[in-house]
């Protein structure tokens, strides 16, 4: 049923054995790969740079290290990694500090099984996944953030890196809060042609994940066009 060739690799961190063991067989059981867990922050450090996984769910509260530490460290250490949020916290402060340290997405623990296998799935392919309420709530922020005075070394000076027509259509619809898929589907292209065109613009504008490109793109107003 998946188009995966192969199956999504997928890491469980949490400190709570049972709801570890839980959310780690739900997913072997919807055919994903579970190639490692763990119980605090500095061994989910070191077992996700052994066990390379596709998608890491990471609880935020854990011992020896935080979830946000471990979000910035695994990323740093493999910027495809992609890490999905699995919290009991809906607080604004949470959510944003754990976007700001190279999250994905990020889910609530009140989610359904289902929300959850759909969320990893999308995780793996790159499209930020929150429930419900927390992607307007990042967005918000990136537009407050946008709203201050700009860093003296901001890609956007004069020399600013020039961006296809495409690539800056597809930006426009990214600051919408469009999933790859969507952005497929309006453009009548590929969902692979999407990821190249945002990969050739985080390139261009020396950014390294899609939110960063969000914030570009609403510091230029592109989502209100």
């Amino acid at each position: 049923m998946s188009e995966q060739q192969r199956p999504i690799k997928v890491m469980v961190v949490d400190d709570h054995p049972m709801w570890r063991d839980a959310v780690a067989r739900d997913l072997a059981e919807s055919g994903f790969e579970v190639v490692a867990t763990a119980g605090d922050g500095e061994q989910a450090v070191r077992r996700a740079k052994a066990a390379v996984p596709d998608v890491l769910v990471l609880d935020l509260n854990l011992p020896a290290k935080p979830g946000v530490q471990v979000c910035k460290e695994v990323v740093a250490a493999n910027p495809a990694l992609r890490v999905l949020v699995l919290s009991a916290s809906g607080e604004h402060a949470d959510v944003l500090e754990a976007v700001k340290s190279g999250a994905t997405g990020y889910l609530l623990k009140s989610a359904s099984t289902e929300e959850l296998l759909d969320a990893v799935r999308r995780t793996a392919v790159g499209d930020p996944v929150f429930t419900p309420g927390l992607a307007g709530l990042v967005l918000g922020e990136y537009r407050r953030l946008a709203s201050e005075p700009a860093p003296a070394a901001d890609a956007g000076g004069p020399d600013a890196p020039r961006l296809t027509e495409r690539e800056t259509e597809v930006l426009r619809l990214v600051a919408k809060g469009l999933s790859y898929k969507q952005i497929a589907e309006r453009l009548v292209i590929s969902h692979r042609t999407v990821q190249n065109h945002v990969q050739n613009t985080l390139g261009k504008l020396q950014l390294h994940n899609r939110v960063e490109l969000v914030r570009y793109a609403i510091e230029r107003g592109l989502d209100d066009e």
